[in-house]
C-alpha cells in the first residue's frame, strides 16, 4: 500500500480506518485472535429479532470468559490501526494537516450490554485510547486523529449482533417518519462535509466526533424505547421498518436491485479477456 501511494499520489491526507472482523492476524507475531460478541460480568436476556422470518424472539447470551476480552481488543481495538498509521508515517507518505479517522458506535441503553459495555465495547475504547496517542504522534505533521461515532446501520457485521437487528427497524421505521434517516453514503457525506473539512468537528466530552447525533435525539429515543417494550411478531411491520432493513442487506450482497432479473441463469466463472 505505502509503495502504491508513492507511486500514484505522493501522500494522503486523510486515512479512513474501518473495520469489522471476526479474527486477525498480528503482522509481527502471526498470532491469530479471535473476537467474539458477549456481555461481561452477566448472562443477558433481551428481545431480539430472526431476520430470515420477521420473527420478534428472546435470546439469551452467557457472558465472556477466559481471555475472550482480550481477544477481542486485539481484534477490534486501536492496535492495527496504529501500526497502520506508525508505516505511513515512518515513509513519509502522510501530507501535512493529514486527518485519520476510525469509525466507532455507542448506541442506546438498550443495547449496551452486547455492545457499550460488552466485549465489543472495551475494544472501542482501547480504539479512544489509541486516538490520543496518534493525536501525539501527528503532531509533528500538524495532524489529528479522530474516532467518528456512527449511526446504526444495516451492515453485514451489525447483522451478526444480537438485539441489534430488531433495534435498527424500530430505529429505521422512527427516524424516516422524522425525516432524518441517512443511509451510509449521506451519513458520511456529513462527516467529510460538515465536520472534517468545516472546520467544526464539534467533539463531545470526551473528543469524538459525534455522527449518530441525529440517531440519538431525545424524541427519537423516547419513541424507539417506546415501541421496543411493544413490539412483537404480530405488530413488527406497523412499529418497524423490517422491509426496509430486509431491503438494505440483500443490497449488501448486490440482491434487491430494481431492474434485475434474479431468476435468469448466471456464468459465475468469467475468466479474464486475453490481451492478445
Amino acid at each position: 500500500m505505502i509503495q502504491a501511494i508513492k507511486e500514484d499520489l505522493g501522500e494522503v491526507d486523510l486515512v479512513v480506518y474501518s473495520l469489522a472482523s471476526p479474527r486477525r492476524t498480528d503482522p509481527k507475531t502471526g498470532e491469530v485472535y479471535k473476537s467474539v460478541l458477549k456481555p461481561i460480568g452477566e448472562t443477558y436476556t433481551n428481545k431480539t429479532l430472526d431476520t430470515t422470518n420477521g420473527a420478534v424472539t428472546e435470546i439469551t447470551i452467557e457472558p465472556a470468559e477466559g481471555d475472550d476480552i482480550e481477544q477481542t481488543v486485539k481484534v477490534m481495538g486501536g492496535e492495527d490501526w496504529e501500526m497502520w498509521m506508525d508505516e505511513l508515517q515512518q515513509a513519509g507518505v502522510l501530507a501535512e494537516g493529514v486527518q485519520t479517522v476510525s469509525y466507532s458506535y455507542i448506541g442506546p441503553e438498550v443495547t449496551w450490554p452486547i455492545y457499550k459495555n460488552g466485549t465489543i465495547g472495551k475494544a472501542k475504547e482501547d480504539l479512544e485510547t489509541v486516538q490520543r496517542s496518534l493525536d501525539e504522534k501527528l503532531a509533528s505533521v500538524s495532524g489529528k486523529a479522530w474516532v467518528s461515532v456512527n449511526k446504526a446501520l444495516v451492515t453485514q457485521a451489525s447483522s451478526a449482533i444480537p438485539v441489534v437487528p430488531l433495534y435498527i427497524s424500530l430505529l429505521y421505521k422512527a427516524m424516516k417518519d422524522a425525516g432524518s434517516h441517512e443511509d451510509t453514503i449521506e451519513q458520511m457525506d456529513r462527516l467529510l462535509r460538515e465536520r472534517l473539512y468545516n472546520a467544526q468537528p464539534l467533539p463531545d466530552e470526551a473528543g469524538r466526533i459525534r455522527i449518530d447525533d441525529w440517531e440519538m435525539s431525545p424524541e427519537i429515543q423516547s419513541l424507539v424505547g417506546t415501541r421496543w417494550e411493544e413490539v412483537n411478531s404480530e405488530n413488527l411491520t406497523e412499529l418497524a421498518d423490517f422491509e426496509g432493513y430486509q431491503s438494505s442487506f440483500l443490497r449488501l450482497f448486490g440482491f434487491g436491485i430494481d431492474g434485475v432479473d434474479y431468476s435468469v441463469e448466471t456464468d459465475t466463472a468469467i475468466g479474464v479477456p486475453s490481451l492478445s
